[in-house]
């Protein structure tokens, strides 16, 4: 039997991560990066070959990442949303999104690159509507967010035996769109938002392109309702 290839997905717990987790889950071994072991158990025990990671990735080492000697596919899921008025928002809000939605994802990449360069892997970063346009109130998320972008364009040009592919949902039902929505002051609308199904699928068109296809950036926006 041909051995499976590797994919590792953080934020593998619930969301994106988890739905992105289910549809590699057929034909990859998947490895479920998360800080909740429970919710990680539950999506692994839904999929043919997967193992649970668990991991805060602020403080990931190379003890972490020991024994990913080929990684196929790193999809970095993971990241937190704060919003706020920049009269209003403090210096520790603006650095716990940095440190989450860009050094994590970096760091962790750097941990992981001699098995990226072995398999001539793939990494993607799931983005953000806010990684192109930034609105009132969300300047730190879109900042984190625009930086992620810089770092994936940087990491394409720096390791071409790669490919590196950039998404950017608008608006998903997820658990942080509740909370985005409570900070609005508005009602949750899931069917004027993205699924996290319709993510994921998007991360698979990326993932199974030919090896002559490099699908560098990934735009999805909801049919109906706001696009960010």
């Amino acid at each position: 039997m041909t051995e499976r290839p590797t994919a590792l997905v953080t934020g593998a717990s619930r969301g994106v991560g988890a739905a992105v987790a289910r549809v590699l889950g057929p034909t990859h071994h998947v490895i479920l990066g998360g800080r909740d072991e429970n919710a990680l158990a539950g999506v692994a025990a839904e999929l043919p070959d997967a193992r649970t990671w668990p991991v805060e990735l602020t403080r990931v080492t190379e003890a972490d990442v020991a024994g990913i000697e080929g990684l196929d596919v790193l999809v970095h899921s993971a990241g937190v949303a704060g919003l706020g008025r920049i009269a209003d928002l403090p210096a520790d809000a603006w650095r716990r999104m940095m440190d989450v939605n860009v050094v994590a994802v970096a760091e962790l990449t750097r941990l992981l690159l001699p098995a990226l360069r072995a398999a001539r892997g793939h990494v993607i970063c799931i983005n953000s509507g806010s990684g192109q346009r930034a609105n009132p109130q969300w300047a730190a998320y879109a900042a984190s967010k625009f930086a992620l972008k810089a770092f994936a364009d940087a990491l394409r040009l720096e390791e071409p035996g790669l490919r590196v592919t950039t998404v950017y949902p608008g608006r998903v039902a997820t658990d942080m769109q509740h909370d985005v929505r409570r900070y609005e002051g508005g009602p949750f609308e899931p069917d004027k938002y993205l699924r996290a199904e319709s993510v994921a699928r998007a991360v698979l068109a990326a993932v199974t392109a030919g090896p002559d296809a490099h699908l560098t950036e990934l735009t999805l926006r909801p049919s109906a309702g706001p696009a960010n």
